[in-house]
């Protein structure tokens, strides 16, 4: 009987898929049972190959090659990862598996982890695609009983390898020009530019910013607040109009004109998709916008109590309904006051019926929890607080709409005239389990009536001040992003990581985003349609549209290839002028350049060789350990002494040696520090190295 090969992204979903598969043989590379072989790729295993990779020369950055753009664009397997790629091309040649089933991540860059791989293992025999939305074993073994031709996604496919060979056309050419002209480190890229240039562009509206004084009126009035109004408008600029009204209103009598009382209702808030849960979370708990996900990833992968992250829809499939009783019974161990109404009385029934529409759910629908039973004290601190909001959420939709009563009422005084606004709850519905955060005591308006007069008390005038628009934070910032179709929600998170790592915006004190010298330079650099967040979200328009199946993946790779040969060449022909930032005293002992500071992504200071042919960089801060500090549990730095390795906290000063720590830490920490020394790109010296690995391994020994 011949075998399924079965393909997951990551190692631990192998695990997962193998267990509820009933494989049980573990290899290395591979779990095998009767039926499957369950193997895994690293994330990207075959990448699109480097310019080098084509011809020699390309390893030495000079602008009279560019722009690189070959005939045919090629893939090669990734050298660090190699190892598990040619393990997969091993079982591939096995005479007893008969079917491939792709089951990385179920969206475009799952669809091209597999397929690369496929390719460039040369499997000829026939190919199965598991789509699923979450990580339970249900999911899985309903998800293998309805395995569908990798052909019904093929589209996705060719949409994912235009959008690769974009990114590399475009950002690594233009980046390569601006580098190579301006001798610092530049990226460019269709999304990560036009990024830049909305921080940019709030920040010089920001600084033109000019404050103006202003003042308002407002009036107690039988117990209400009015405040006066001249049309829309409830601000006066003119000092001596502002006494002149008070002058007028004071130890007069209001008359209410008209009374509007409106009876209005608030709809459920829909289930969460990515980006909406990245906004509010950084909104109410400083969540950037990669740590949601990562924090996601983990409930979904690990706990598997939420169903597929990377979604853009906040709708869900009719199907669904069905599951509600068991989700709930699921959530009912954390939230059983919240659920026991909803399962005895309304037997699991949603009363936003608004949430089932299959037409606005593409591959994946909204976020909400899996029919998996939660064990809360296996979360951490944050993936509960995360949990709670996607949970809260999805309640919500069992609980009736809000109900309240809008209440103006429009009051002249002479000449002058007011306002009394208010809302009056008349039914909280769903507000009891998603609230405002905004608690107030409601004015009655049952004494207010039409024709009414009334006696004008106290009248205060109040100077402010204009502002200026708020540096844009990362819930802002997502919101522009997705206003224009940058990036999705799976990549978004990256590219603000990718601007923050390459000192082009820094994120401040309160977590808002403002560029930095070198990023104000870098986008006067570059062409304005590079910088256009309409152009690029025209460009993810297409992509949409070859996903789709309605648009040309030739035609939208011809206009890349010829937008690019335009980008390199105004770059080539600019006169512009660009000062490095961040340059020191300090010449490089290789090749005598001058080196300027920068960081390392764990934040450590750097200094580096403005000569790219030399490359050479140095560490200016120790390097930072998975070991953290007894009393303030921060990471404590490595270094090597007289007597050996040993720990200390940058902060409090506490010194532990290496065979002390080794105590106290356990295998998974001590994985992800070999993991980090191995795979740094800066060294820590081969004594420093070698002594560390060797504490690491007799550590593991024990």
């Amino acid at each position: 009987m011949t075998k399924s090969l079965i393909l997951a992204e990551k190692p631990s979903v192998a695990r997962e898929i193998a267990r509820v598969l009933g494989c049980r043989n573990n290899s290395r590379n591979y779990i095998e049972g009767d039926r499957y072989v369950v193997t895994w790729a690293l994330g990207h295993l075959i990448e699109l190959k480097m310019p080098e990779d084509y011809d020699n020369r390309y390893k030495t950055w000079r602008m009279d090659d560019l722009p690189i753009i070959p005939k045919k664009m090629e893939i090669k397997t990734i050298k660090q990862t190699s190892a598990q790629f040619h393990a997969i091309r091993r079982l591939a040649q096995r005479k007893d598996l008969g079917t491939f089933v792709i089951a990385t991540d179920a969206g475009r860059e799952g669809e091209l982890v597999a397929r690369w791989i496929i390719e460039k293992i040369g499997w000829r025999k026939p190919v199965q695609r598991l789509w699923i939305s979450s990580q339970t074993d249900r999911a899985i073994r309903d998800g293998f009983s309805r395995l569908k031709p990798a052909g019904d996604y093929d589209k996705l496919y060719q949409s994912a390898v235009c959008r690769s060979q974009a990114d590399w056309l475009i950002g690594l050419n233009v980046s390569r020009a601006l580098t190579t002209k301006y001798e610092d480190s530049l990226s460019a890229g269709r999304v990560q530019t036009p990024t830049l240039s909305m921080i940019i562009d709030q920040e010089e509206t920001i600084q033109s910013f000019r404050p103006q004084p202003y003042w308002t009126i407002d009036a107690r009035i039988g117990g209400y607040t009015a405040a006066w109004r001249h049309g829309e408008q409830s601000r006066l600029f003119d000092p001596q109009q502002a006494e002149t009204i008070v002058k007028e209103l004071k130890g007069q009598q209001a008359v209410v004109d008209k009374l509007e009382i409106r009876r209005k209702k608030e709809h459920q808030p829909l289930p969460y998709d990515l980006t909406e849960l990245q906004r509010d979370a950084n909104r109410h708990l400083g969540f950037s916008a990669k740590k949601t996900l990562n924090v996601l990833q983990a409930l979904y992968e690990r706990h598997k109590i939420v169903t597929y992250p990377r979604t853009d829809s906040r709708y869900l499939t009719r199907d669904i309904a069905a599951t509600m009783p068991e989700r709930l019974k699921a959530i009912s161990s954390v939230y059983g006051e919240e659920t026991r109404p909803i399962l005895h009385k309304q037997k699991g029934k949603v009363l936003a019926a608004n949430v089932f529409n299959d037409a606005k759910v593409g591959d994946h629908h909204a976020l909400i929890p899996t029919e998996q039973p939660v064990y809360i004290g296996d979360l951490s601190a944050d993936e509960r607080k995360l949990y709670d909001m996607v949970i809260r959420r999805f309640l919500a939709l069992f609980y009736p709409e809000h109900q309240y009563e809008s209440v103006r009422a429009l009051l002249s005084a002479g000449n002058q005239h007011l306002v009394i606004q208010d809302t009056v709850e008349i039914d909280p519905g769903f507000r009891r389990i998603v609230g405002t955060g905004e608690e107030r005591a409601p004015q009655t308006h049952g004494s207010l009536r039409e024709g009414q007069a009334l006696p004008i008390g106290k009248v205060s005038l109040q100077q402010k001040m204009t502002e200026p628009p708020a540096r844009l934070s990362e819930a802002d910032l997502l919101t522009k992003m997705e206003k224009y179709g940058l990036g999705t929600p799976a990549t978004r998170a990256d590219i603000i990581e990718k601007l923050l790592q390459s000192e082009a915006i820094e994120r401040n004190a309160g977590g808002r985003l403002h560029p930095t010298p070198k990023g104000r330079q870098l986008i006067d650099l570059v062409n304005p349609t590079l910088k256009s967040p309409e152009l690029t979200a025209k460009w993810e328009n297409q992509l949409e549209d070859i996903a789709k199946g309605t648009g040309s993946p030739d035609r939208f790779i011809k206009n890349i290839r010829e937008q690019t040969v335009r980008l390199v060449q105004e770059i080539k022909e600019s006169e512009q002028s660009y000062k490095i930032q961040n340059l020191t005293g300090t010449k490089c002992p290789e090749c005598g350049s001058p080196m300027k500071e920068g960081k390392d992504r764990d934040g450590g200071r750097v200094l580096v060789c403005i000569n790219r042919a030399c490359g050479y960089r140095k560490r200016k801060d120790p390097k930072l350990s998975n070991r953290r500090c007894p009393t303030c549990h921060k990471k404590m730095e490595i270094h090597q002494g007289k007597a050996g390795v040993y720990f200390q906290c940058r902060t409090c000063g506490i010194v532990e040696k290496a065979e002390h720590a080794k105590k106290h830490a356990d295998k998974r920490e001590t994985r992800q520090l070999m993991q980090k020394i191995n795979s740094s790109s800066e060294p820590l010296g081969n004594s420093l190295a070698d002594a560390l690995k060797s504490a690491l391994e007799k550590r593991t020994d024990h």
